[in-house]
């Protein structure tokens, strides 16, 4: 299976935009190309999904079993006719002091050739110690090709091309000179989501043609195959049930899902039917309610015009409606939100308003811990791997409320607990995988089914 791991030697070298210009190059040429983002970024997947036209899957060494990742991958692979695994930081960067984490630790389980994208602004000849270190740290690392970015022009090419030649022979597949018009957006959480921006396609479309014309696609193709066949991994079956119709708020405030998870829930025989909180003005007719993260604060105004949306699930939720929410949907469940002193109402659910602030609350994976309120998970099991990625807190919160996890690592809602519990509704600040055996899709799903039994015994009793 031709495949490639883009990395970098650091972070903000350009590999998502040389992610995104592949994806669309080669899609452009008849490639069916699968997209993959290690790590827990929700961003960067909407990216690869529009410029490769067809959904990005995340491989995240912290939430998913190395069995899980392998099966994953493998699956998604089979249908595509080149895998391109977009890392994240650097390629030695993780938490694990020996590597266990690693972009380097994720190349070498799928067997990968690497592409190093290297940021060239200010270096010439000392890119060769750096590339020579990065060869050394760890030989079984298949460094395998290089992609010089931001280069200065023609000249700076030329130098850095020759020292890279003299020096430590690896392939330069090409130099993608500085442009301001390849850059993505960014704002206080990252780049600007794809699902939010009116210009993603012309972006990706620019990005693309300087790629093509930067850099060799055949020479990265013939690197591609090198690649092994994806091996074998676990997979999660599901089980056949009754359908049921989940709301799932998808719109340009809130689009954070994985789409792993997406899958999974359909393959569960769910019917996911798309709100937009921006602008629908009734709850469609559902067995639950799902609302991911996204970036609320951007659109304030038009969710607290949206009076009719917000009442609507404020009498749903407290009919009992099963309502699981996430960082984003967590704020817009919040009696207001807060930004430049800016305040809009919101939902009114969570007895809390949500504030943003100009540093981060709560960033990096989190373990959680049940409690005995938990409406998905059994107290006393093993800690849930979550992450979060939050500006904003909760303010004005009373006392005695009930949570569904004690915060062993990371802020949460308080810095010690998350997941505010009311009726059926779970709704924290971390965010949480769904698919696999610590994931909350099957229990949400078991709450969902029996909320929708009992709603039709009612009806037919009376």
């Amino acid at each position: 299976m031709p495949s490639l791991y883009i990395s970098a030697a650091h972070k903000s070298s350009g590999k998502t935009t040389v992610t995104l210009g592949l994806c669309r190059a080669l899609r452009e040429r008849g490639l069916a190309v699968q997209a993959y983002k290690k790590g827990p970024d929700y961003i960067d997947p909407i990216w690869h999904r529009l410029a490769a036209g067809r959904p990005s899957y995340n491989l995240d060494f912290r939430l998913m079993e190395r069995s899980e990742i392998d099966g994953l991958y493998a699956r998604h692979a089979a249908g595509a006719d080149i895998c391109l695994v977009e890392g994240n930081k650097g390629l030695y960067d993780g938490m694990d002091l020996e590597g266990s984490d690693s972009n380097a630790a994720l190349a070498k389980q799928l067997g990968l050739p690497v592409v190093l994208v290297i940021d060239t602004i200010g270096i010439t000849r000392g890119v060769a110690p750096l590339l020579l270190g990065y060869r050394a740290f760890d030989p079984a690392v298949n460094i395998a090709g290089l992609v010089l970015n931001k280069v200065g022009g023609p000249r700076h090419e030329d130098k850095l091309r020759r020292v890279i030649e003299h020096y430590v022979g690896l392939p330069v597949l090409g130099a993608i000179h500085k442009d301001a018009r390849l850059a993505i957006e960014e704002r206080h959480l990252g780049l600007v989501p794809g699902n939010e921006s009116d210009e993603a396609e012309q972006r990706i479309a620019g990005i693309a043609e300087a790629v093509a014309g930067q850099v060799d696609l055949d020479a990265l193709l013939r690197l591609a195959t090198t690649a092994p066949a994806p091996a074998a991994g676990v997979t999660f079956p599901a089980a056949p049930a009754t359908r049921v119709k989940v709301a799932i708020a998808r719109d340009r405030a809130f689009g954070f899902y994985y789409q792993e998870d997406l899958d999974t829930l359909e393959a569960a025989g769910v019917e996911l039917v798309p709100v937009d909180c921006l602008a629908d003005a009734a709850l469609p007719a559902a067995d639950g309610l799902i609302i991911g993260g996204g970036f609320p604060e951007s659109f304030i105004d038009r969710l607290a015009a949206n009076l009719p949306l917000r009442q609507a699930i404020l009498r749903a939720a407290e009919a009992g409606l099963p309502v699981y929410a996430e960082c984003g949907g967590l704020m817009y469940l919040s009696r207001s939100i807060t930004w430049r002193a800016h305040t809009g109402e919101m939902v009114g659910l969570v007895p809390g308003d949500a504030v943003m602030g100009d540093h981060p609350v709560g960033r990096g994976y989190a373990s959680l811990a049940p409690t005995a309120s938990a409406p998905l998970d059994a107290p006393g099991g093993p800690a849930i791997p979550a992450h979060e990625f939050h500006h904003s807190r909760l303010e004005n919160l009373p006392d005695g409320l009930s949570y569904a996890y004690q915060v062993k690592r990371g802020h949460g809602i308080d810095g010690r607990n998350d997941g505010y519990v009311h009726k059926n509704l779970l709704a924290a600040y971390c965010h949480r995988r769904g698919t696999g055996p610590r994931g909350w899709i099957a229990p949400f799903l078991a709450k969902v089914r029996s909320h929708a039994e009992q709603r039709n015994a009612a009806r037919k009793a009376a």
